[in-house]
């Protein structure tokens, strides 16, 4: 029998993990450009890159599945995931600048 986990808490679920790592990966980030000397801005465009990687497979199982429940919690998981990484990749940026990174 299928356990059923209903769709916001996939979404909520997914948006906290992608929050966290990338929240953490962007601060990370920021402190090896700074200390190697790198631009900022190529530092972004490559964590908004993998940002977009990370939300690829749910876009592939959304695409696969056009109906039914998979679709659904591949969208869901798709929700969260593209919510919390846009969100700590805004959100970051403020938190580096004030540690001093920027």
């Amino acid at each position: 029998m299928d356990e059923f986990i209903p769709e916001y808490l996939l979404r909520e679920q997914a948006a906290v993990g992608a929050l966290v790592l990338f929240g953490v990966l962007r601060i990370v980030a920021a402190a090896v450009a700074f200390e190697k000397g790198w631009r900022m801005s190529i530092m972004q465009a490559y964590c908004i890159a993998i940002a977009v990687l990370y939300c690829l497979p749910q876009l592939f199982d959304l695409f696969t599945h056009l109906y039914g429940m998979r679709a659904a919690a591949a969208a869901a998981e798709l929700e969260g995931k593209a919510a919390g990484s846009a969100i700590a990749l805004f959100f970051a940026p403020i938190l580096s600048h004030k540690l001093g990174y920027e």
